[in-house]
C-alpha cells in the first residue's frame, strides 16, 4: 500500500507540470502576442498617434484663419451728444443730438493669414522632430516588452528543465524506496535506512512543489507582461539544451557596439534637437511678426424691427470690405522672453550631460554582457563536464550499493550531487541566455528576435 501510495506521488507531480504542456507556446509567438496586447505599448502607440495631430495642429497655425460672425443690437435707448451752439451760429445755446438708429444688424468674414511669423515656422520644425520622437518612444517600448517577454520565456525553460530533473530525481528515490523497503521486509536492510531513503524523496517532492509554484509565478508575470489574461492557460516546449549549449560554444564574435542602433541613445538626442528648436522658438519672439487680413461685412440699419430694405420705411444695407497688413513689434516684456531663453539653455545642458551619461551606461553594460557572456560560457563547459562526471559517480555508486560495496549514505550523497550538477548546468544556460540578450539589445537587433 505504501508502495502504491509512493508511485501516486511520482504521477501527480509528473501529471501536474505535463498539464503545463497542453497548449504549446514558442517563444515567437509570446513576443507576437505580447506586441499586440500589452498595455503600455498600446498607451505609447497612442502617443505617437496623438503626436501626428499634435504636428496638425502646429501647421494650422500656418494656413489662413477664416472666422464668420452676426449680431444684432437693439438701441433701446440712443447715445446723445452736446453740440456747441456758436457752430450754428447760436453762441448762447446748445444742441443736444441722438445719433443712430434703433435697429442695427451685420453679417461678416475675417480672413487671415502669416506673412512673417519667426515662432511659428520654428514650431513647425518642432512638431515634425516630436512626431519622430513618439515614433522612437514607441520603438523604445516594443524592444522593452520583447526584453522581458524574452527574460521570463528563458526563465520559464530553466525552471522547467529543473522540474525535470526533480521529476527524475524523485523516480530514482520512489525507486529506491520500494527496493529497500522490500529489503527491510526480508531483513535485508535496516529500518534507519529506509527511513533516510524517504526523508531525501519527501525533501525531493517538497523542491518540485516549490519549483512549480515558480513556475506558475513566472508564468503568471509573462502572462501581464505579454497582456493575457492571468486565467488563461499555455505552456513553453521543452528546451533544446544541446542546441543552446552549441550555440554557446559558437558564440565568439563580439561587433563594436554602434550607439546609433540604441533607441536609448537616440531618445535623448531627440530631446536635444526638440529642445534647441524649443530655445529658438524662444528667441523667434524678439522678431516682428507680419499678417495679412481682410475683412468684409453687410450691414443693416433700421428704425422699425424690419430688415428688408426699404428705403421709405428708413431700411438700409451696406456693404464694407478693407484688406491690409498687420505688423507687431515686440519692445520690451519684462525681460520674460530672455528668462525663457536662460531656462532653455539649462534644459539645454542638463540633456548633454544626460546624454553623455547614455553613452558611459550603454557601454558599461555591453562590456559586462560580453563579460557575463565569456563567463558563462566556460561555466557551461565545466558544468558540462560536472554533470558528465556526477552522473557516472552515481551509477557507479548505484550498483555498487546493490553489490553491497558502497553505504546508502554514498548513494544519497552521490544523487545530491547528480541533482545539484544539472541544476547549476541548467542555471549556467538560463545565465548565458540573460548574457546573449542583452547582448543582442546592445546591438539594437531585439525585433530580431520576432523571425
Amino acid at each position: 500500500m505504501k508502495r502504491l501510495k509512493l508511485t501516486l506521488v511520482l504521477l501527480l507531480g509528473i501529471g501536474v507540470y505535463n498539464g503545463y504542456a497542453q497548449t504549446q507556446l514558442t517563444l515567437q509567438e509570446a513576443l507576437k502576442f505580447a506586441l499586440h496586447n500589452n498595455q503600455g505599448l498600446a498607451r505609447t502607440k497612442m502617443d505617437e498617434e496623438m503626436g501626428k495631430f499634435k504636428t496638425k495642429e502646429v501647421r494650422a497655425q500656418a494656413l489662413p484663419q477664416i472666422n464668420g460672425s452676426a449680431n444684432y443690437t437693439d438701441n433701446l435707448q440712443l447715445p446723445k451728444t452736446l453740440i456747441p451752439g456758436k457752430t450754428l451760429g447760436k453762441p448762447d445755446s446748445s444742441l443736444v443730438l441722438a445719433f443712430g438708429v434703433q435697429y442695427n444688424a451685420s453679417v461678416g468674414a475675417e480672413l487671415e493669414q502669416q506673412v512673417f511669423n519667426q515662432a511659428v515656422f520654428t514650431g513647425l520644425k518642432a512638431a515634425k522632430s516630436g512626431e519622430e520622437y513618439y515614433a522612437l518612444k514607441t520603438q523604445q517600448s516594443t524592444e522593452t516588452v520583447i526584453y522581458n517577454v524574452s527574460q521570463l520565456y528563458y526563465q520559464l525553460l530553466v525552471i522547467q528543465e529543473k522540474i525535470t530533473t526533480i521529476n527524475g530525481n524523485i523516480e530514482k528515490l520512489t525507486q529506491l524506496v520500494n527496493a529497500t523497503k522490500s529489503q527491510f521486509e526480508n531483513g535485508l536492510a535496516k529500518k534507519i535506512d529506509l527511513d533516510r531513503i524517504k526523508v531525501s524523496l519527501t525533501n525531493s517532492i517538497t523542491q518540485r512543489t516549490q519549483l512549480m509554484n515558480q513556475y506558475q509565478t513566472q508564468s503568471n508575470n509573462l502572462k501581464r507582461v505579454m497582456g493575457m489574461p492571468v486565467a488563461s492557460a499555455f505552456a513553453i516546449p521543452p528546451a533544446s539544451l544541446k542546441e543552446i549549449e552549441n550555440k554557446a560554444a559558437s558564440f565568439l564574435q563580439y561587433d563594436d557596439m554602434n550607439l546609433e542602433n540604441r533607441t536609448e541613445f537616440r531618445l535623448v538626442k531627440k530631446q536635444e534637437e526638440l529642445q534647441l528648436l524649443q530655445k529658438k522658438a524662444y528667441q523667434a519672439e524678439y522678431y516682428p511678426t507680419l499678417s495679412l487680413f481682410g475683412r468684409y461685412s453687410y450691414n443693416g440699419m433700421s428704425e422699425h424691427f424690419a430688415f428688408a430694405r426699404d428705403p421709405s420705411n428708413a431700411t438700409f444695407w451696406y456693404g464694407a470690405a478693407s484688406v491690409g497688413l498687420s505688423l507687431r513689434i515686440p519692445i520690451f516684456d519684462g525681460f520674460a522672453r530672455r528668462s525663457r531663453v536662460s531656462q532653455a539653455n539649462i534644459t539645454l545642458q542638463q540633456l548633454s550631460k544626460q546624454k553623455e551619461e547614455t553613452v558611459l551606461n550603454l557601454n558599461a553594460d555591453y562590456e559586462n554582457a560580453k563579460l557575463q557572456v565569456r563567463s558563462n560560457l566556460s561555466t557551461i563547459t565545466t558544468q558540462k563536464e560536472n554533470v558528465d562526471l556526477a552522473n557516472e559517480v552515481f551509477y557507479s555508486t548505484e550498483n555498487n550499493y546493490k553489490l553491497g560495496l558502497a553505504s546508502l549514505t554514498d548513494l544519497l550523497n552521490a544523487e545530491t550531487s547528480l541533482a545539484d550538477a544539472q541544476n547549476s548546468y541548467n542555471e549556467a544556460l538560463l545565465q548565458y541566455k540573460l548574457a546573449e540578450l542583452e547582448i543582442i539589445k546592445s546591438k539594437g537587433s531585439l525585433k530580431d528576435l520576432l523571425n
